[in-house]
């Protein structure tokens, strides 16, 4: 069963998560937890050590970091600094920085600015203390503090509006500026919608953009680049199949509570979590089965997350 099963999700952790409820092991994939009960912030830390893993997961060999933040839907600023600073502290871990040597970084706004669950890298890059141009031309002295880094920024848009593959842009900017490595801010797609506008991702494989609503774009990674790149991504949208999913859930769970009722949960109960996604997958409408659904405040909530990102990022860019 778990071969054909293919679910739309671009998180590692409910990769991995598909196949605990299966109780299948995944040799050289090691999963470690986390929780900060004060800020309500778990980490879920999925390290793909071996290409069979790799091949298992469907994902690189590479450090997958995931921030599970409740309320970072809810509009409290101190909290979203709280999550700025959880996140600044992972980022720093897999900026893989030469401490006698002055960095230089490129962040990239993946998404469509027009479409605002696809605009999240857009807004992030709005959002930035962007430092290149002005220490290329006026030297260190310009900015307020000594230990900025060398930071410029590209929005380079999606390929039914510039005709190219992404991955075409960003290398272009890369050999001309030649920066040490890249940071590429996209939203993903999710599996749970508990985790909408909620989890916030960070890889050092790279990105596929547009792959959890299965517009495959060619990779953006060190290979195709030339230089390391850190990921970071927010799911913003599930597939139509997950809301019913999650309502067949519920139904179960009030059909156990129901005399009359009850044999028919218990039925429904004996499906594990891929069987269950499958059965409604087959059962539901064809033309949902390309539908993805977004919250409906979603210009507010990317905005918010937008800022906690850059935020996260003009702290790194100064220590």
């Amino acid at each position: 069963m778990i071969e054909k099963y293919s679910v739309r999700t671009d998180l590692a952790l409910e990769e991995k998560e598909r196949f605990a409820s299966d109780n299948v092991e995944i040799p050289g994939v090691v999963l470690e937890e986390s929780y900060d009960e004060e800020r309500e912030i778990r980490i879920t830390t999925v390290r793909i050590k071996t290409e069979k893993g790799a091949k298992t997961m469907g994902k690189p060999v590479g450090t997958y970091i995931t921030l599970e933040a409740p309320n970072m839907s809810v509009p409290d600023e101190g909290y979203h600094q709280e999550v700025s600073e959880e996140l600044m502290k992972f980022l720093k871990q897999l900026v893989k920085e030469d401490k006698d040597k002055e960095y230089s970084v490129l962040i990239v706004g993946l998404g469509n600015r027009q479409v605002t669950p696809d605009a999240l890298g857009p807004y992030v890059v709005d959002n930035l203390n962007i430092t290149r141009h002005i220490i290329k031309e006026y030297g260190r002295y310009a900015v307020d503090e000594q230990n900025v880094k060398l930071v410029s920024a590209i929005v380079p848009g999606v390929m039914g509006q510039t005709g190219m593959e992404t991955v075409e842009i960003v290398k272009g900017v890369v050999a001309e500026t030649k920066p040490d490595f890249v940071i590429a801010i996209d939203a993903l797609a999710a599996r749970s919608s508990k985790r909408l506008n909620r989890t916030i991702q960070i890889a050092d494989t790279g990105i596929h953009p547009g792959s959890g609503v299965g517009n495959h774009r060619n990779a953006i990674n060190e290979e195709t680049i030339g230089v390391p790149v850190i990921a970071i991504g927010v799911p913003t949208v599930v597939d139509a199949a997950t809301i019913v999913n999650d309502s067949m859930e519920n139904l179960i769970a009030a059909l156990e509570t129901s005399e009359t009722l009850r044999g028919v949960g218990v039925v429904m109960q004996g499906y594990n979590a891929t069987e269950k996604y499958e059965l409604v997958k087959e059962l539901i409408s064809p033309h949902l089965n390309g539908m993805f659904v977004t919250p409906k405040d979603i210009d507010d909530t990317v905005r918010r997350i937008s800022f906690t990102i850059s935020e996260a990022l003009n702290q790194l860019f100064t220590l």
